[in-house]
């Protein structure tokens, strides 16, 4: 079978913290990389062949735990980084909800970014992915499957268009946790590609506000 494994980063004190990270270089917290210490092993139960990542700490410094029980290289691609939160970037839900309470509210309504300025837009985001993700499957051998770590939002939006499903099933599926990750599959009846399991985890759940997971916060 031939896998794409997508997994999110493991914590930060951002995400502890509930405060947007967007491209804001943070890296992980103790509970992260033990979080990263725990996943390895379970990823190289997979055999991968291929290792790539975002080029943004947190993403690295989990795929890195990775790469040291399986061997395997680790190539970094900036497509693969999180959302651009604009003006979010640092703040808390409340700090977010008292300076931009109109993005907060669209926020609420289930729009994404809320359109708060600064911040990319789904569609910009899927461009610079999705391409990414495609051409990532086009190089894994048949039979192989290769690992991509990257960020809660950005991996949300994109698997839907990945998939071919439409951006109103959005709201429908909840975010990955730290170090969570889906599977994708080739369909064996050759009708492309498939979700054979989505946020699976090695460690307790670990979150900080309910938000965490679906928010641009990486």
């Amino acid at each position: 079978m031939t896998r794409l494994v997508l997994v999110r980063h493991g914590q930060t004190a951002w995400n502890l913290e509930g405060r947007a990270q967007g491209h804001t270089d943070v890296g992980l917290d103790d509970t992260g990389r033990a979080q990263a210490v725990a996943l390895a092993p379970s990823i190289a139960e997979m055999a991968p062949s291929a290792l790539w990542s975002s080029d943004l700490t947190r993403a690295v410094q989990t795929a890195e735990q990775v790469a040291a029980v399986t061997g395997l290289e680790l190539r970094l691609d900036a497509r693969l980084r999180e959302f651009d939160a604009g003006d979010r970037a640092g703040l808390t839900l409340a700090e977010f909800a008292e300076q931009f309470p109109d993005a907060y509210d669209s926020w609420r309504d289930g729009h994404i970014t809320g359109h708060v300025p600064g911040a990319e837009t789904t569609a910009e985001v899927v461009a610079r992915m999705v391409p990414a993700l495609r051409e990532i499957w086009s190089a894994t051998a048949a039979g192989e499957t290769t690992v991509v770590v990257a960020h809660g939002a950005c991996l949300k939006v994109s698997l839907l268009a990945f998939l071919g499903w439409p951006e109103t099933l959005l709201g429908t599926l909840r975010g990955l946790d730290n170090c969570g990750w889906a599977v994708l599959e080739d369909d064996p009846a050759g009708r492309g590609v498939r979700l054979a399991s989505y946020n699976e985890t090695v460690h307790p759940s670990v979150h900080g506000p309910d938000f965490a997971s679906d928010a641009p916060v990486g």
